[in-house]
């Protein structure tokens, strides 16, 4: 008996990995967060399968659920929104797997970064504007920033920011970051990437609060930061330049 941890992508239903969707498909059991995944993906389920909501659920209760169903000898899909190395609450659940003697493996995801993207019909590392960008998130009530990764010492970078979890501090974010990018500075605020109710705002740095405000986005959102969103005039990657194709010649 093995517990797949499967990144269920963004939202959409048929971004999940094919790898992902085979697993889900023969897992008798399949512990999810009812508030994340879209119900549509459960229906690659066997139809025999039990199926667990754990959105409400606090870790001991989801691990005795996982334990339970090692005891019965079934294969356990535990799915998680997006992509599994990012925000995912994975950690905690390995090291109790651990302790149980629990065999598990990752399946990755599509990341929302990724879809959010992918919705703006952006490339984030854009040559000669921008080859970085940083992942990060703002301290909330529940998870504080650890000691060096607060948001006025990482900005100062000046590289492009994907912002997790921080619509709700939208006028904080921007009051911060006006120090380091200029008021004038892109933005693209992705909410629900790939899913039916998927919003997205483009604007300057200065305008992000009241415009994540008029949108009505508190969660389950991307905010995007940094001149790779309004990039022009930029040159040709290296893989489409004359030199490379020379060399190419060359080599053969």
């Amino acid at each position: 008996m093995t517990v797949y941890f499967i990144g269920a992508g963004p939202g959409a239903a048929d971004l999940i990995t094919v790898r992902g969707a085979d697993l889900l498909a023969r897992c008798r059991t399949c512990v999810y967060a009812g508030s994340l995944v879209p119900a549509e993906m459960l229906a690659r389920c066997p139809d025999d399968a039990v199926l667990i909501d754990s959105a409400r659920m606090p870790l001991p209760g989801i691990i005795d659920h996982i334990e339970r169903a090692h005891l019965d000898g079934h294969d356990v899909a535990r799915l998680h929104s997006g992509d599994l190395s990012i925000y995912s609450a994975l950690a905690e659940q390995m090291r109790e797997l651990d302790r149980r003697g629990i065999d598990y493996e990752l399946v990755p995801g599509v990341p929302a970064f990724a879809a959010a993207a992918s919705a703006l019909r952006c490339e984030l590392t854009v040559p000669g504007v921008g080859q970085s960008v940083l992942l990060t998130r703002v301290s909330t009530l529940s998870t504080d920033m650890p000691a060096g990764e607060e948001l006025d010492r990482l900005a100062a970078s000046g590289v492009t920011l994907a912002l997790h979890l921080a619509a709700h501090r939208a006028e904080q974010v921007s009051e911060i970051l006006i120090r380091h990018y200029g008021a004038r500075c892109p933005v693209a605020v992705v909410a629900f990437a790939s899913r039916d109710n998927e919003q997205i705002v483009r604007c300057r740095l200065d305008e992000l609060a009241a415009r994540v405000e008029e949108a009505g986005i508190v969660r389950t959102a991307i905010i995007f930061v940094g001149r790779v969103l309004a990039a022009e005039g930029f040159g040709d990657s290296y893989l489409y330049s004359h030199a490379r194709m020379v060399k190419l010649q060359v080599d053969r």
